[in-house]
């Protein structure tokens, strides 16, 4: 069966922009045909982010916020792994 799937190139590996109906580990033959960058990227959303105003965070602001959190986050992972056996 022949499909044509959009994939960007990241650090050495293919990643296809929408899932594939394919199990594990299934190998495929894959054919490159460049396509301009128009067509991959969100240019609007691109140029719309630039504009955006976003505030300074310092890390005095991070700090404060996290400690507002309840708990330990180590307890947190310590039920997360307790759930899985």
């Amino acid at each position: 069966m022949a499909r044509t799937v959009t994939a960007v190139y990241e650090n050495g590996v293919l990643r296809p922009l929408d899932p594939l109906p394919l199990p594990e580990h299934q190998r495929v033959e894959i054919t490159i045909a460049e396509t301009p960058d128009e067509e991959v990227l969100d240019t609007e959303y691109i140029e719309s982010v630039t504009k955006m105003e976003i505030p300074e965070v310092s890390l005095e602001d991070v700090r404060r916020a996290l400690s507002k959190i309840p708990g330990k986050l180590s307890d947190d992972f310590i039920a997360e792994r307790e759930e899985r056996f």
